[in-house]
């Protein structure tokens, strides 16, 4: 049995019972599959904006889901589902271009290759985006013409039952999208079954190296995107005011449980003390609380094991040399906003992703040992970098190992732009072209007449 459990009361929401026949869920999404991929492109159009109004008509009923489930603020939670909606929308609009075949010159009369569905894909979904993580792979693939089964977190099952509901109301055929619930142990037996065309999962490290295993044993496909350390790289020159802002936003937001928030903030020797100073003004603003009370702006992290974990991590981190600038303090999943400064040896040395409301100051010398910082970690998924010189940004922007880095402002994704992660932050592109790309059959035409 599943329990979703409130994060801030720690009250059970619901129960639910694991699936008894995993074998049948897979069996009824290659018979929707069959029907599916025939469907013309503009039916499924169609039924992808039909699924945006039923997101649009029911987000409120479903951010107060999510905030149950997983302690997000109500109003992150109202702007998930929100950018669900819009990413929904942009899909259904450039769908068309994006798998427009392409026409490529060749020794024979012509040559062409297109894009095309392979069947039921698999996806191994996290908790702390609920809604967002699971539509910006299904919305695509569901475009393509494939299937999707859905192996949600066993604490937001109630928004994996949601988004279930949310398809079938918007007209979708019975098994083109299906929420199984199942613990991590049957992961195995949903890979290999042969109809299983594809595996795409976002979560830990440990997690990705066993799903990528599990694929590369079956030969199926994967895309992981895993954990970041993320740098938020300020020069002298930032704009500090903007950035300090920035980063205890980017930090915080979600109580701290994002891959792409600032993990680390290195900042240029010149502007140390006076960026620390900011950032310690607005992270002590910050009111942990009742997610549901508008008055609160830093909710608590998902579960009372990661609370514990975080706690740990900490103490860990304090015994290596670390300093500490906030009191600690903890109330089961609720905890204080932390702020320590960090040394360039043990944030290199520190390879453990820290998932929650901890901030970690590092002192550079200058820009080239600041680049250099950012890159001492072993993931890389995302960068931010502050500077007014836009010519001196790009040049240090091609310098820094990220699958994005973004200038003047928090890393962030959306529909248009790939996003992706480099060595341990994972491999294969969501959002975007690749996001209909990557579990297409790119199928090569050839004639000769």
């Amino acid at each position: 049995m599943f329990k979703s459990t409130n994060p801030y009361s720690l009250e059970t929401i619901a129960e639910f019972e694991p699936e008894r026949d995993p074998a049948g869920k897979v069996k009824a999404a290659h018979r929707a599959y069959a029907a599916w991929c025939g469907t013309s492109a503009a039916n499924r159009k169609q039924l992808i904006l039909a699924f945006a109004a039923v997101l649009e008509k029911r987000k409120e009923e479903y951010a107060r889901m999510i905030t149950l489930e997983m302690g997000k603020l109500f109003r992150e939670s109202v702007a998930e589902v929100e950018k669900c909606i819009v990413t929904t929308r942009f899909y259904a609009e450039e769908a068309d271009r994006y798998l427009q075949p392409v026409e490529v010159p060749s020794s024979h009369d012509r040559a062409f290759y297109a894009f095309e569905p392979q069947g039921v894909i698999l996806a191994i979904m996290p908790w702390n985006f609920p809604f967002w993580q699971v539509l910006r792979f299904a919305v695509p693939n569901l475009l393509l013409g494939n299937t999707v089964i859905l192996k949600h977190a066993s604490n937001v099952l109630g928004s994996a039952a949601h988004i279930e509901s949310a398809f079938r109301e918007a007209g979708f055929p019975e098994g083109a999208f299906q929420a199984i619930n199942l613990s991590s142990s049957h992961i195995e037996t949903l890979i290999s079954d042969p109809l299983v065309k594809g595996v795409t999962l976002t979560g830990s490290g440990p997690a990705g190296a066993s799903v990528a295993s599990l694929a590369g044993k079956y030969l199926k496909k994967s895309v992981l995107e895993l954990g970041g350390s993320d740098p938020f790289v300020v020069l002298n020159d930032a704009q500090q005011d903007l950035a300090a802002e920035t980063a205890v936003k980017s930090r915080f937001q979600n109580a701290g449980q994002t891959c792409i928030a600032a993990k680390r903030w290195i900042v240029e020797n010149g502007v140390y003390d006076t960026f620390r100073e900011k950032i310690l003004h607005h992270a002590g603003q910050l009111h942990p609380g009742d997610p549901l009370d508008p008055a609160t702006t830093l909710a608590p992290v998902a579960r009372l094991d990661l609370a514990e974990t975080l706690e740990n991590q900490v103490k860990d981190l304090v015994s290596r040399g670390a300093v500490p600038l906030m009191p600690q303090e903890r109330h089961n999943c609720l905890l204080a906003p932390q702020v320590m400064e960090v040394s360039r040896e043990l944030a290199a040395a520190y390879r453990e992703e820290v998932f929650g409301p901890v901030g970690f100051l590092v002192r550079a010398k200058d820009a080239g040992e600041a680049v250099a910082i950012a890159n001492e970690t072993p993931f890389g998924l995302g960068a931010s970098l502050w500077t007014s010189d836009t010519g001196k940004g790009l040049s240090l922007m091609q310098k820094i190992n990220a699958g994005s880095v973004f200038l003047n402002s928090m890393v962030k994704s959306e529909g248009a732009v790939p996003f992706g992660g480099t060595a341990e932050s994972g491999y294969g592109r969501e959002l975007g072209s690749f996001g209909m790309h990557e579990f297409a059959n790119i199928k090569s035409y050839v004639i000769t007449q």
